[in-house]
């Protein structure tokens, strides 16, 4: 069975965000509060020091893709811009940091009062693109205590809904386009709001539908549910349906006893059982079960079929009620695995449903959709489908919503500038050195349109221009560098939250589009960045100009040792 909401992400009718009335973030735990203590020492702190108005850039980025692959989906971004036009600390809220830091002075608290992101600007790429380690997803501008505030719940709302768009992205692209994806994720996943934003960001990364009704509600997501084991072992028999009346779906005649239908149409399979090698009695209560679903959805008959034993019972009673069905003028939807060999059983479905095609003349019998389920994974869709299936649809849960391939993405925030004063920050681990300044980010593509590479650039810095050579270096590798002439230049960083400027801003698409945008990115990504088993890095580069600057830096941050 499936709904289509007609409220959109946003809840506002047209699906898109209407500046000036944002509504807040979905998960009502999303407050100022949701937070680190040390964000409001640290506020605390610059407020003390009479710094808490110091003009700041902040970068939000990742260093390493997940799941072993080389490529990542940005998503989270209309949560977070709905934080920040909602951000204001209630009286209850100031009474608790009270309570909580006693020796602060009241100006402070009065200070937090009066706060609220007018002065704070955020350039983002838009949310559903492919992005890449080191590369900012977000930059965020404004007084650097109020950013600071910022920084834990813009890594709350980005971190997982990256993650697990990722991994959606990552099951649509093993599975193929032809299949559909259903998310199923809700019971195993952690807690409701981790259930919630996991339908949600699937669907953006490519899934077609869910099994959370409130997730269908809030977000518009087409919802799918037929029925369990046990509603199948629920029933003991045939004289458990009461109502047995089904009218024809044009309404032009009426049956009166399906279930004696139901009844005929199984002693009619029972020779072509015999003749493709399939013997003895199918499960009455099993037939009990499918018989009742079906007169209380024709139009949506979809059966679970391996309560008892999917080619002895399973099949035939469902093939039995199809068949009922289809002489009141229904069409069944067709059957879910949820055990077993999987390929096995969908072959086999397969070859039973094209038998009662030919038996019985019932055109399109066999191309009855078969949905496989069963703790699927990205793994064993893809020896799935390296067998050979006749799956039309996999439901997947348990290792797609919890990420169990890898339970973070580790998302940072790092101060890149302050008062106009670039400033870095040194490791001995050079994957952890911040690439400092306010910075532009641009795609360059290649002559067969493809990404070639992400370059990063001083904001002052010219733009690359198309057929224009430019030499791209790694940011920290002296020798790898190349000289690159782009055919299409793409500019990453758009401003969705202008604050109090009069800059231009993007407005926040409905969810259906975020998820086009990852369907259509990940089709134009070269195949080999996109393999699942030992992908080509994809080259993530700065300018000259900006590799000079950030090595001057490092050497003059750098305190120089003294040997004795």
């Amino acid at each position: 069975m499936e709904s289509n909401s007609a409220s959109a992400s946003t809840g506002l009718p047209n699906g898109s965000m209407k500046w000036g009335s944002i509504p807040p973030p979905t998960d009502p735990m999303a407050t100022p509060l949701l937070t680190d203590l040390y964000q409001f020492t640290m506020a605390y702190s610059y407020w003390k020091a009479a710094k808490h108005l110091d003009q700041s850039v902040f970068d939000l980025y990742f260093r390493k893709n997940p799941f072993g692959g080389e490529y990542t989906v940005f998503a989270g971004l209309e949560e977070c811009i709905r934080f920040i036009a909602n951000f204001k600390l209630k009286e209850d809220e100031i009474a608790f940091l009270r309570s909580a830091m006693p020796t602060c002075e009241d100006g402070f608290f009065e200070y937090l009062r009066e706060i609220d992101c007018s002065d704070v600007e955020v350039y983002a790429i838009p949310e559903g693109s492919i992005v890449f380690p080191k590369v900012p997803l977000m930059r965020i501008e404004g007084p650097v205590a109020v950013i600071q505030l910022l920084e834990t719940p813009f890594l709350s709302l980005v971190n997982y809904a990256s993650l697990v768009t990722t991994n959606a992205a990552r099951h649509r692209l093993v599975a193929g386009q032809s299949k559909t994806l259903l998310e199923f994720g809700l019971r195993r996943a952690q807690g409701p709001d981790g259930g919630i934003s996991a339908s949600r960001y699937c669907y953006m990364g490519g899934f077609d539908a869910t099994s959370n009704v409130s997730a269908g509600r809030l977000f518009g997501i087409p919802i799918r549910g037929t029925h369990s084991h046990a509603f199948v072992s629920s029933f003991m028999g045939l004289d458990e349906i009461v109502g047995k009346t089904l009218q024809s779906r044009d309404g032009s005649s009426q049956c009166n006893d399906f279930v004696s239908l139901v009844e005929s149409w199984l002693e009619k399979i029972q020779g072509l059982k015999s003749s493709i090698g399939l013997y003895g009695e199918t499960n009455k209560s099993e037939l009990a079960a499918f018989t009742s679903y079906a007169l209380a959805f024709p139009n949506n008959f979809l059966a679970l079929v391996d309560t008892y034993d999917v080619m002895r019972s399973g099949v035939p009673n469902f093939c039995a009620v199809a068949l009922a069905l289809s002489d009141l003028g229904y069409r069944a939807s067709g059957i879910r695995l949820d055990s077993g060999d999987l390929a096995y059983l969908s072959i086999q479905s397969r070859k039973f449903f094209a038998a009662v095609e030919r038996q019985f003349g019932v055109v399109g019998f066999e191309n009855m959709t078969i949905t496989a389920s069963n703790d699927l994974n990205e793994e064993t869709i893809d020896a799935l489908n390296k067998q050979g299936l006749e799956v039309d649809a996999f439901g997947i849960g348990t290792y797609l919503v919890t990420c169990y391939a890898q339970p973070a993405l580790g998302c940072v925030f790092k101060l890149v500038e302050i008062n106009g004063q670039p400033r870095i920050k040194l490791s001995e681990d050079v994957t952890k050195v911040s690439i400092p300044c306010k910075k532009r980010c641009y795609r360059l593509y290649g002559k067969e349109g493809y990404p070639l590479l992400d370059i990063m650039t001083g904001e002052n810095e010219p733009a690359p221009k198309v057929r224009e050579r430019i030499l791209c270096r790694h940011p920290f590798n002296e020798s790898k560098r190349a000289y690159v002439v782009p055919q299409h230049v793409e500019e990453l960083l758009k401003c969705y939250w202008p604050g109090n400027s009069s800059k231009e801003r993007e407005e926040l698409p409905p969810i259906k589009s975020i998820r086009t945008r990852c369907v259509e990115q990940l089709d134009h990504m070269r195949p080999d960045h996109m393999r699942r088993l030992n992908p080509t890095p994809y080259k993530v580069s700065v300018s000259a100009k900006l590799y000079d600057f950030i090595h001057f830096l490092w050497l003059s941050e750098a305190p120089v040792g003294e040997l004795q």
